[in-house]
């Protein structure tokens, strides 16, 4: 067979569709979390400054599930493929979880259920970005992104939506004290059921390369990009991860005596434990290749993270400021349009209520925003590159994310089209950027620790913005956003230092 019978074949649009249904059903778990989940903890007790530290759990299990799943994503074949049995087995936790959230009668039970939650969104999402790699060649692999971005724009809308599209049905928005509204509760199983079957229908509809034919097309390839993939990877010396080893663990030790000294917030131990682990790991590997092991999951994973491609490693830093904005405005957009712009703090209360209405539209709009602009990009990036298109996206997004704090309830929309520009932009052209730089043997170890740097800015987000709110922002939740905004800017000159070209088409 010749090197071009063996390329990866272009698949027809109706393929790419159904590849990309699931993020629809993911997304409406995500955006009912989003907009919901600080509503549920003020509604059973949690005040403002344990907000973030409420929504700790998910990450911190992210950061543990996601280079598992990758891992064992890679080594997985079977009758329903590589990567589609984590897509169900993520969709039925998350759809259970979406049920007892609303239901949940104490913050304890709520916090557990956002754990199991988060976790399963991202055991299916994580798979779900390799996917697209797996089964799509150079040339259709932005259009497959960007098919995920309009799914998650429908689902982010149709997910932020459905509390107020059940009040249509009787469903009442407002609830005694210490209670959830009926019209969350309806709207989380409404959600449930929307994700279990959209990643169903993906499952079903969907089929996957087996690794055989994934390595003939890896071997037919003859670009730069492959020849740079082929390029036999140099792991570090064992001093490499002895000494970064030493530097987390102390920075660990520094953090732990800071919270006693200092008498500063005790969820900063949260955060040394995980630098402590991390720094343990790297020591670990370090005695490994001292004592001239076989890799096994840590040891790959760890050879791994030190090999990152260039690409990878700079883009990991726009990666970090882009989610850590996102994480503050889901976390705080809540009590900081209530309080500030409706004047009310009572969950119990009508105005808090208009208040959380207006959170749910704002986040309905920048989500079919961020769908229609998805399909969108290609033309976009093509006429101006990706890189300063994805700049001028972050500058456009932290105006937005600033400018909640200075416009009004009738000039949302403003602010929600904004961020549903750079919405898009975050979900798609990272993932374009990477796009030729990751090994198809280790597409999902990639992606996962590449999703590192989506969930280590929530873990930072849930373990000091607590503090920082109280000590520096004199307890206005609004003051976040204009943080946000600043921290998504900086993203825009990180990314001047990450190496791209732009393929022209030939």
């Amino acid at each position: 067979m010749d090197v071009a019978a063996r390329q990866k074949p272009n698949l027809p649009w109706l393929a790419i569709f159904n590849m990309a249904v699931g993020f629809f059903g993911l997304q409406i778990g995500f955006a009912l979390q989003n907009a919901n989940a600080s509503r549920i903890a003020q509604s059973l007790g949690a005040d403002y400054d344990k907000l973030a530290l409420f929504w700790l759990a998910g990450p911190v299990t992210g950061l543990i599930l996601q280079p598992i799943v990758g891992y064992l994503s890679d080594r997985t074949w079977g009758r329903f493929g590589r990567r589609r049995p984590f897509f169900l087995i993520g969709a039925l936790m998350a759809s259970i979880a979406l049920i007892f959230m609303p239901n949940s009668p104490y913050l304890w039970i709520a916090a557990a259920s956002l754990w199991i939650l988060d976790s399963a969104l991202n055991i299916s999402m994580e798979p779900f970005r390799a996917f697209v790699g797996d089964n799509l060649n150079s040339k259709q692999r932005t259009a497959g992104y960007a098919m995920q971005g309009f799914f998650i724009g429908l689902g982010t809308y149709v997910g932020s939506k459905l509390p107020k599209w059940m009040g249509l049905f009787g469903a009442e928005n407002v609830a005694a004290a210490g209670s959830i509204a009926p019209s969350v509760k309806w709207a989380f199983a409404a959600g449930a059921l929307l994700l279990l079957l959209s990643v169903l229908w993906t499952v079903l509809t969907s089929k996957e390369y087996s690794p055989e034919e994934l390595e003939g097309f890896e071997a037919a390839d003859e670009s730069d990009m492959a020849a740079l993939r082929k390029t036999p990877r140099i792991v570090p010396e064992p001093s490499f991860f002895s000494r970064w080893g030493g530097i987390a663990l102390a920075l660990a030790a520094i953090l732990v005596a800071a919270v006693f000294i200092f008498n500063t917030e005790k969820q900063f131990i949260i955060f040394a434990g995980l630098v402590a682990i991390f720094g343990g790991l790297f020591l670990y590997n370090s005695a490994r290749l001292k004592a001239g092991k076989a890799p096994g999951f840590i040891g790959t994973l760890m050879d791994d993270f030190a090999t990152m491609p260039k690409v990878m490693r700079r883009l990991a830093m726009v990666q970090f400021t882009s989610w850590f904005a996102f994480f503050i405005l889901w976390v705080y957009l809540t009590p900081a349009i209530t309080s500030h712009h409706f004047g009310s703090s009572d969950t119990a209360s009508t105005a808090y209520g208009n208040g959380a209405l207006a959170v749910n539209d704002i986040f309905a709009l920048y989500g079919i925003v961020s769908m229609l602009f998805a399909l969108a990009l290609p033309f976009f990036t093509k006429f101006m590159g990706v890189k300063p298109f994805y700049a001028l996206a972050l500058l456009i997004g932290g105006a937005s994310f600033a400018g909640l704090y200075f416009m009004g309830p009738e000039l949302f929309w403003i602010n929600a089209t904004g961020i549903g520009i750079v919405w898009a932009c975050v979900l798609t052209l990272p993932y374009v950027l990477l796009a030729d730089a990751l090994p198809p043997s280790r597409m999902g170890t990639y992606m996962g620790i590449f999703n590192f740097f989506i969930v280590i800015p929530q873990l930072v987000v849930g373990t000091i913005m607590g503090a920082v709110l109280s000590t520096f922002l004199q307890n206005e939740p609004i003051r976040t956003l204009i943080l946000a905004g600043c921290i998504m800017a900086l993203g825009a000159v990180l990314l001047i230092f990450v190496p791209h070209k732009d393929v022209k088409d030939s």
